[in-house]
């Protein structure tokens, strides 16, 4: 039986989606992701799901998930606006930022497409 101290030292519960080797889990699919892209960024605005609220959504950003994050405080901070970034490398800024936001990804040196409405 183990002792009183390595009962209490052991994971309980956690809210992450992977295992408890989540890091090299999260490396296998940055690798993924990143392959699957072509090089464009692409900004869309939308509505769906939202009760009508509108959001701009960056996709296609080269980046591993690290960067990303980076990426996303600058892009919030440049808009004066919430967002938050999903786990499949999407960007989501809260209003309709897309003329900004192009701008600034180009200036960054991205090849940016505005796509959709």
């Amino acid at each position: 039986m183990a002792s009183f101290k390595d009962q209490l030292s052991s994971l309980v519960y956690s809210t992450d989606g992977g295992d408890q080797r989540g890091r090299q889990q999260d490396d296998n699919e940055d690798e993924a992701r990143l392959s699957a892209l072509d090089g464009i960024v692409r900004l869309r605005r939308e509505t769906s799901g939202r009760k009508g609220k509108g959001v701009t959504t960056i996709s296609g950003v080269p980046l591993p998930m690290a960067e990303l994050r980076t990426l996303t405080q600058a892009l919030k901070k440049r808009c004066g606006s919430g967002g938050t970034l999903t786990r499949q490398g999407m960007i989501e800024i809260q209003g309709d930022h897309r003329e900004a936001l192009k701008a600034e990804l180009e200036k960054r040196g991205f090849t940016v497409k505005l796509a959709g409405g």
